[in-house]
């Protein structure tokens, strides 16, 4: 199966455990909510939204990391999430993760990969 890159930003616009960059996919014919973030120097995006509601992660736009740097967490009930896999680390989520997207960088730019339909 092909598969299709598509542009969501400079490298440089993700500090390692800092800020992360919002975007959207499409999702069953829809606009869904997605970010992406540097961690330990590598990048992960995911869907922007918490496994125990429906609700977006970042407390601020852009920002899905805890006080700590080490998790991703929730904004309304605070379940904690592994940046490198977008598990459930403790808190309402109760074992279930976040919906994982495929992303790679390359010469300095962060591509979202899809399979082409």
């Amino acid at each position: 199966m092909a598969e299709d890159k598509r542009l969501i930003c400079a490298s440089a616009d993700l500090p390692d455990g800092g800020r992360g960059v919002r975007f959207c996919v499409e999702r069953y014919g829809r606009e869904a909510p997605a970010f992406v973030i540097r961690y330990r120097g590598q990048v992960f995006a995911y869907l922007n939204e918490c496994a125990h509601v429906p609700a977006q992660l970042d407390w601020q736009p852009g920002e899905f990391f805890d006080d700590s740097k080490l998790y991703l967490i929730c904004s309304i009930h605070g379940a904690l999430y592994s940046p490198e896999t977008g598990r459930c680390m403790g808190g309402r989520c109760q074992g279930v993760g976040l919906k994982v997207l495929r992303v790679i960088e390359i010469d300095g730019q962060v591509y979202l990969v899809q399979d082409q339909k």
